[in-house]
C-alpha cells in the first residue's frame, strides 16, 4: 500500500510512539512554561500570548516545509482562504483558549487523562456525520469505559465527592470536544487541499488570533531566557514534527494501524508530568483512570479512524 520503509511494522511502531510521546510531552512542557515565564494561573491574557507564539511558530515551520517540498501555499482561492480562517479560529484559537486556561487550573496528569476524551467525542460525532463510520459495539463500550475513567480521576476524598472545576478539568474537556468537532470540518477541507499546507495555515492563523486576543486583553510575555526560548521552540517543533510524521504514517498504512497507538498519549502525558512536575501518578484513582481511558481509546481506534490530538 505504501512506501516499504514507512510500511515496515517496526518503523510504524517506532514513529507512532514517537508522535504520541511528543504530544504527551506537551502537558508538562506547557506547565513548565507557565512556571519559567512566571505566568500566574489566573493570567489568562498572557497564557493566550504564550499559546499564540507557539502555534504561530508551528504554522510557519510547516509552511516553510511545504515551500521546501515545492507545495503551493499561496493563491489557494477565496473559498479555501475562508475555510482556513474558520478552521484556524476553531481548531487552534478556540480549542487552545480552553486548553491553556484549563491546564493552568489542573495538573498535567489529570489534564492528559481528561483531554483524551477527544477521541471518544470524535467517535460519537462521526456516528452522526458519516454514514460509513457508525458506532459498533466495540466503539460504544470504548466510550463507556473511557468516560468511566474520566469520572474516576475526578473522584474526591469522599465516596461521592468530585474534585472537578469548570476552569480546570471542565475547560480541558471542552477543548477536547472543540478539537473533535473541528477535526471533522478539517477532514472535509483536507479533501481539497494538501494536509501540510492546510495545517500550516490553520496553526499560523490560529496563533495570530491567539496573540491578538491575548495582547488585546493586556497580556505580555516577558522573561525570555535561553531556557524559556528553547522551551517555546520545542513546543512549536513538537506540534509540527508530530503532525508531519503522523501524516506520513497515515499515508502509507491503514488508518487503524496508526490510530490504535493514540492510547499511549495519556500514558506519556501522565508519566512525564509525574517525572518532570513531581505530580502524583501512583494514586489508585489516577492509575485506574489511566487504564480505563487507555482501554477505551484502544477499543474505539482498533478498527476505525479517530481524530488525533495535536497538543
Amino acid at each position: 500500500m505504501g512506501h516499504p520503509r514507512f510500511s515496515d511494522p517496526r518503523v510504524v511502531i517506532a514513529l507512532a510512539l514517537l508522535c504520541c510521546l511528543l504530544w504527551g510531552s506537551s502537558y508538562p512542557a506547557i506547565k513548565t512554561g507557565y512556571a519559567w515565564f512566571g505566568i500566574a494561573r489566573n493570567d489568562i491574557p498572557t497564557q493566550l500570548v504564550f499559546a499564540g507564539w507557539r502555534f504561530l511558530g508551528a504554522g510557519l515551520i510547516l509552511l516553510a516545509w511545504a515551500v521546501a517540498t515545492r507545495k503551493a501555499i499561496w493563491g489557494l482561492g477565496f473559498v479555501a482562504g475562508r475555510q482556513l480562517v474558520v478552521l484556524g479560529l476553531a481548531q487552534t484559537t478556540l480549542q487552545y483558549v480552553f486548553f491553556y486556561v484549563g491546564l493552568a487550573h489542573t495538573t498535567g496528569v489529570k489534564g492528559s487523562i481528561m483531554n483524551a476524551t477527544g477521541t471518544f467525542f470524535s467517535v460519537l460525532l462521526a456516528h452522526w456525520v458519516y454514514h460509513n463510520d457508525r458506532l459498533s459495539h466495540a466503539k460504544l463500550w470504548g466510550c463507556v469505559v473511557g468516560f468511566a475513567g474520566v469520572m474516576v480521576v475526578n473522584l474526591g476524598r469522599g465516596t461521592l465527592d468530585m474534585d472537578f472545576t469548570l476552569l480546570g478539568e471542565g475547560f480541558v474537556v471542552i477543548a477536547a470536544f472543540v478539537l473533535a468537532a473541528a477535526s471533522i470540518y478539517g477532514k472535509q477541507v483536507s479533501q481539497r487541499m494538501d494536509s501540510v499546507v492546510m495545517t500550516g495555515w490553520q496553526l499560523g492563523l490560529g496563533g495570530v488570533a491567539l496573540l491578538a486576543i491575548g495582547w488585546g486583553l493586556g497580556g505580555s510575555l516577558t522573561g525570555f531566557t535561553w531556557g524559556t526560548t528553547v522551551l517555546l521552540v520545542y513546543l512549536a517543533l513538537l506540534s509540527s514534527a508530530a503532525f508531519s510524521l503522523w501524516s506520513i504514517l497515515l499515508k502509507h498504512n491503514r488508518v487503524s494501524q496508526v490510530t490504535v497507538f493514540n492510547f499511549t498519549v495519556p500514558i506519556f502525558g501522565a508519566a512525564l508530568s509525574a517525572i518532570f512536575l513531581g505530580e502524583a501518578l501512583l494514586e489508585w484513582k489516577n492509575l485506574l483512570a489511566l487504564v480505563l481511558v487507555c482501554g477505551g481509546i484502544w477499543l474505539v481506534t482498533r478498527d476505525a479512524p479517530a481524530a488525533s490530538a495535536t497538543k
